[in-house]
C-alpha cells in the first residue's frame, strides 16, 4: 500500500521553522478522514472521560452546601446581610431528609482542600508511570478509584471530618494521574495540525462535566437529597471506566480497529518530531524559559480557575443568597461559556495555522494572552459590584468564558516543546511539564478564605524551533 505521506523535504534552518505553523515548504501529510476514526473517537471518549472526572470534583462543592447547618455558617459570614434573600418563584418545598452537620467555615475549606493534597502528589509518579506503560490503564483505573471514592463519600461523613478529609485526599490521588495520562496518549495519537482540535475536545469535557453536575447536584439536593449526587456519579464513572478499558488503545500501531490509512498518517506526521535522544534532558528542561513560562501561566489561570470551580456554589449562597437550586444552575453558567469557547478556540487556532499560515509562535501567544487578561479584568470587576446579581453572574461567566481560549494556548504548549522521541521520552516530558504547572498553584486550594488572584502571561515557543533544538 503506498503511503499517504509524501516524503517530506529537509527544513531550511531554524529561522524558517520558528516562521512557519509547520515545515511549510515540504510536503504536508494528506489529512485521513475524521468521520469514525480511531483518534477522534479517543478524543470524544477522552471527553467523557473529563466529564466524569469534573462532575466527582465539583459534587461536593454544591452538595456540600445542603449538607451543612445553615445556622453554623450564618454565625461565621460577616456578609450574611449584605444581599437580600430572594424570593421563590415557584413553592416547591426542599427536600431535608439529608444529614446536616455542624461544619464552620474552616471545616468546610479543609474538606473541600482535601482533594487536592492527593491531587498534588501523584504528579510525579503519574509522569513516570504514564512513560513506562502507557496512560490507558493510568487513566482509566484513576477515574475508576475516583468513582468508587465517590460511592463512599455519605458513610465518610457519617464517621466524621477526618474521614471525609481523607476520602478526598484519596479521590485526588486518583485524579491526580489523569491529565499526564492524558497527555501522553496524545503524544502518540495527535498529529501536529490536528492537535489543537484534538486536545480541545478531550479536554473541553472538563467544562462540560462541570456544567452539568452543578445544576444535577442542585436539582438532586432539591428534590431528594444529597446522599443521591455521590451515588449518580460515582455509577457513571464505572460505567465510563467499562467503555474506556473495551474501546481505546494506547498507541496507533496497538489499536485492533484503526485502518491501516489513518494509522500510516499519524505516524508520518508524528515522524518528523522524533528525536533519537536516549535520556531526559533534565538540565536544559531546568534552564528552558520556555518551560517556566508555562509554568507561570499555569499558576496565574489555575489560581483563578480552582478558586472558582471549588468556591462559586458557596459565593452563591452565602453572598448572593441563592437558594440551592438556582445556586447549581448559576454555578454552571460560566462554564458553559466555557466549555463552548475551548471548542471553538480549538478549532480556530488549528485553521490559524493550517489554512492562514500563522505560526504556531504567534497563535500560542495570542490564544495565552486573551485567556488570561480578559479573565482578569472582568472577575476584578466583578468585585465592585456590590448585590447586583445579574451583573455578578454576567462578569463571571465573560471572565470563565475568556479562559477558554488558554486551552489553545498555554494548556496545549506542552506538546509542542516535547518531542516524540524513540523511547517515549517524549511522554515523560510531556507529563513532566504538564505536573510542574499544577505544584504551584497548591496553596490557593486550601480554604475557601484564599483571595483571588490572577498572574502574568507565558510566553510560549514554537513547535518546531524547540523540537529541533531537542
Amino acid at each position: 500500500m503506498k503511503s499517504p505521506v509524501p516524503d517530506l523535504a529537509p527544513s531550511d534552518g531554524e529561522e524558517g521553522e520558528d516562521r512557519t505553523p509547520l515545515l511549510q515548504r515540504a510536503p504536508r501529510a494528506e489529512t485521513a478522514p475524521v468521520c469514525c476514526s480511531a483518534r477522534y473517537n479517543l478524543a470524544f471518549l477522552a471527553f467523557f472521560g473529563f466529564f466524569v472526572l469534573y462532575s466527582l470534583r465539583v459534587n461536593l462543592s454544591v452538595a456540600l452546601v445542603d449538607m451543612v447547618d445553615s445556622n453554623t455558617t450564618a454565625a461565621d459570614n460577616r456578609t450574611a446581610n449584605e444581599c437580600a434573600e430572594h424570593p421563590a418563584p415557584i413553592k416547591v418545598l426542599h427536600n431535608q431528609t439529608g444529614k446536616k452537620y455542624r461544619w464552620d467555615a474552616a471545616t468546610q475549606g479543609w474538606i473541600l482542600g482535601s482533594f487536592f493534597y492527593g491531587y498534588i502528589v501523584m504528579q510525579i509518579p503519574a509522569g513516570y508511570a504514564a512513560s513506562r506503560s502507557g496512560g490507558k490503564l493510568l487513566l482509566g483505573f484513576g477515574i475508576l478509584g475516583t468513582a468508587v471514592f465517590t460511592l463512599f463519600t455519605p458513610l465518610a461523613a457519617d464517621f466524621g471530618v477526618g474521614a471525609l478529609v481523607a476520602l478526598r485526599a484519596l479521590e485526588g490521588l486518583g485524579e491526580g494521574v489523569t491529565f499526564p495520562a492524558m497527555h501522553a496518549m496524545w503524544s502518540s495519537w495527535a498529529p501536529p495540525l490536528e492537535r489543537s482540535k484534538l486536545l480541545s475536545i478531550s479536554y473541553a469535557g472538563a467544562q462540560f462535566g462541570t456544567v452539568v453536575s452543578l445544576p444535577l447536584s442542585g436539582i438532586i439536593c432539591f428534590y431528594m437529597n444529597w446522599t443521591y449526587v455521590f451515588y449518580l456519579f460515582g455509577i457513571v464513572g464505572i460505567i465510563w471506566f467499562i467503555l474506556w478499558i473495551w474501546l481505546v488503545s494506547d498507541t496507533p500501531e496497538t489499536h485492533k480497529t484503526i485502518s491501516p490509512y489513518e494509522k500510516e498518517y499519524i505516524l508520518s506526521s508524528l515522524r518528523n518530531q522524533l528525536s533519537s535522544q536516549k535520556s531526559v534532558p533534565w538540565i536544559p528542561m531546568l534552564k528552558s524559559l520556555a518551560l517556566w513560562a508555562i509554568v507561570v501561566a499555569h499558576f496565574s489561570y489555575n489560581w483563578t480557575f480552582y478558586t472558582l470551580l471549588t468556591l462559586l456554589p458557596t459565593y452563591m449562597t452565602e453572598v448572593l443568597k441563592f437558594n440551592i437550586q438556582e445556586n447549581g444552575f448559576l454555578s454552571a453558567v460560566p462554564y458553559l461559556g466555557c466549555w463552548l469557547c475551548m471548542i471553538l478556540s480549538g478549532q480556530a487556532a488549528d485553521n490559524l495555522r493550517a489554512k492562514w499560515n500563522f505560526s504556531t509562535l504567534c497563535v500560542r501567544r495570542v490564544f495565552s494572552l486573551i485567556g488570561m487578561i480578559g479573565p482578569a479584568v472582568f472577575l476584578v470587576a466583578a468585585g465592585f459590584i456590590g448585590c447586583d446579581y445579574s451583573l455578578a453572574v454576567a462578569f463571571l461567566t465573560i471572565s470563565t468564558t475568556l479562559g477558554g481560549f488558554g486551552s489553545s494556548g498555554f494548556s496545549i504548549n506542552h506538546l509542542d516543546i516535547a518531542p516524540s522521541t524513540l523511547l517515549e521520552n517524549g511522554k515523560l516530558f510531556s507529563a513532566l511539564l504538564l505536573l510542574s504547572t499544577y505544584l504551584v498553584p497548591f496553596s490557593s486550594h486550601c480554604s475557601p478564605k484564599v483571595k483571588y488572584k490572577t498572574g502574568l502571561l507565558g510566553i510560549t515557543v514554537d513547535t518546531e524551533t524547540e523540537g529541533t533544538n531537542k
